[in-house]
């Protein structure tokens, strides 16, 4: 007779363990990281790809009392190197080459065969008994609206809280196989970990995202669930419309990170016919889930298609004024606020940021939106400068801090802009003090950020930036002729 023990764990790339294998596996790891010396309450970074390895990490290291670290591998060095010092992380486990590592990072662990190494030469240990739901788990990292990223503090209750409001509205059970395709440094991604193995079900990892990849794990894997973002979405839908796969197995494809199109979502139920479409809204320091809308399928032709849902069971979400933080009249626009076992402890090491965005146990998004006469949210605008593309959040000020280091730079501004393909577009403008090329904005500016983060397009010009009598910039004059028809400022909404 079968047990959980006995049945499959996960699969990637060849490589299928079962519970008992993994569960051997995560003890030889806490056994590898404390003959490293590392101790509860120590900081362990990953950098890298998606894995079982990864998974590995994600479940061992917050089960021994240790905190896990997760880092954006896309990041540049700067950025990566300036988590590493401010987390204080002691163990680095990484796919890639970072440069010169910050004195707190005591010992670089390949995440491969590093990794196997260190499982190899380990002595199985104990879990501890003791480690609370108010102890901290994670450091997840996210951009800052100050130029310097913060380190969100999600404890155990947070994560396991968020776990619990996701079965209330995603059905799993141990025939579920779960599709990991969203990259495991983003809470998108580790979404539905927990209650996968609570579940004794099955999860299949991708290492990275590719729609053709994609469809044959679904149809190899008889996959019956996965998360995607807006982006990722268009792209797989393009796929299997293009080249059919057997996808019938797939029975609830969810979206978050950013509002989808209407007509993407009409183009996903054509290519998807058997799945339910889900999409959730939430952020990294509400680990993550806030609201989500089941059947987007049946409301296409309604409102609430274009809405970010209902506040999940066990989470309390409503609109203040962003000023004084009282309640406004339902209907009307505000600032998103959130309360719940789920929202985060605060910024790691940054009293005045966290005072700033947790008022009496609410957590204020930075998100503009408002609450219809049903509950369900719809964003307008986000507060905070914040641009998602591809479901990357792109703090605006992070990437003006770049510009103004160029010395050719006397004013900027950074601002998203609709895209077609990844939902919004970085899009900055800069008046000059000297003569300077927009490649070489560019350039500059890869020296430094991701990638994802570099603008798209830099437009030059000679006149002053618009701003207030009080000298503010008004941001939102520049943004506004990109979004004209709209009926907000954030894509798909």
């Amino acid at each position: 007779m079968l047990t959980a023990a006995d049945g499959p764990a996960v699969a990637f790339e060849g490589v299928e363990l079962t519970y008992a294998e993994m569960w051997d596996r995560c003890r030889r790891l806490v056994g590898g990281l404390r003959a490293l010396g590392v101790e509860r309450g120590d900081r362990v970074a990953v950098v890298a790809q998606n894995s079982h390895r990864y998974l590995e990490l994600y479940q061992s290291v917050p089960g021994a009392g240790i905190v896990l670290v997760p880092l954006n591998h896309r990041h540049a060095g700067p950025e990566l190197r300036y988590a590493l010092a401010d987390s204080g992380a002691r163990v680095l486990f990484a796919d890639r080459d970072i440069g010169d590592l910050p004195d707190c990072v005591e010992h670089v662990v390949d995440a491969a065969d590093g990794h196997e190494a260190l499982l190899a030469a380990a002595e199985p240990a104990d879990f501890p008994q003791d480690v609370a739901e108010d102890d901290l788990a994670g450091l997840f990292y996210t951009g800052g609206t100050t130029g310097a990223a913060k380190g969100v503090m999600l404890r155990h209750r947070s994560l396991v809280a968020n776990a619990m409001h996701l079965q209330a509205v995603w059905p799993f059970d141990p025939e579920t196989r779960f599709l990991l395709v969203a990259p495991m440094f983003h809470l998108a991604g580790t979404l539905a970990v927990l209650a996968t193995v609570w579940h004794g079900a099955r999860q299949v990892v991708m290492r990275a995202f590719d729609p053709a990849g994609l469809l044959d794990l679904v149809e190899r894997e008889r996959v019956t669930a996965t998360q995607v973002v807006p982006s990722m979405l268009a792209a797989i839908s393009e796929e299997q419309l293009a080249r059919a796969r057997d996808v019938s197995s797939l029975r609830f494809l969810t979206f978050g990170g950013a509002p989808s199109a209407t007509e993407t979502l009409r183009r996903a139920h054509r290519a998807f016919a058997d799945a339910e479409l889900m999409t959730m809204y939430g952020a990294t320091e509400t680990a993550p889930l806030v609201t989500a809308v089941r059947h987007v399928e049946r409301r296409l032709d309604t409102p609430q298609a274009r809405s970010c849902g209902q506040p999940l069971v066990g989470v309390e979400a409503r609109i203040v004024d962003p000023d004084d933080r009282t309640p406004v009249a339902r209907g009307e626009v505000g600032e998103v606020a959130v309360r719940g076992p789920n929202v985060m402890l605060g910024y790691w090491d940054k009293p005045d940021q966290t005072a700033a965005a947790l008022v009496d146990g609410w957590y204020h998004t930075g998100d503009l939106g408002r609450l219809d006469d049903q509950g369900y949210l719809y964003l307008v605008d986000r507060a905070k400068d914040m641009i998602v593309s591809g479901g990357e959040n792109v703090y605006s000020t992070e990437v003006e801090d770049v510009l103004y280091r160029h010395p050719a730079v006397l004013e900027a501004a950074v601002f998203g802009v609709p895209d077609e393909r990844w939902g919004e577009a970085v899009h900055a403008v800069v008046v000059p003090r000297a003569a300077v090329a927009e490649n070489d904005l560019i350039a500059h500016c890869r020296e430094s950020i991701a990638g994802y983060k570099v603008p798209k397009r830099i437009e030059i010009r000679d006149e002053p930036l618009p701003k207030s009598g009080a000298g503010k910039l008004l941001k939102r004059e520049l943004r506004a002729p990109y979004w004209e028809g709209r009926e907000s400022m954030v894509s798909g909404a």
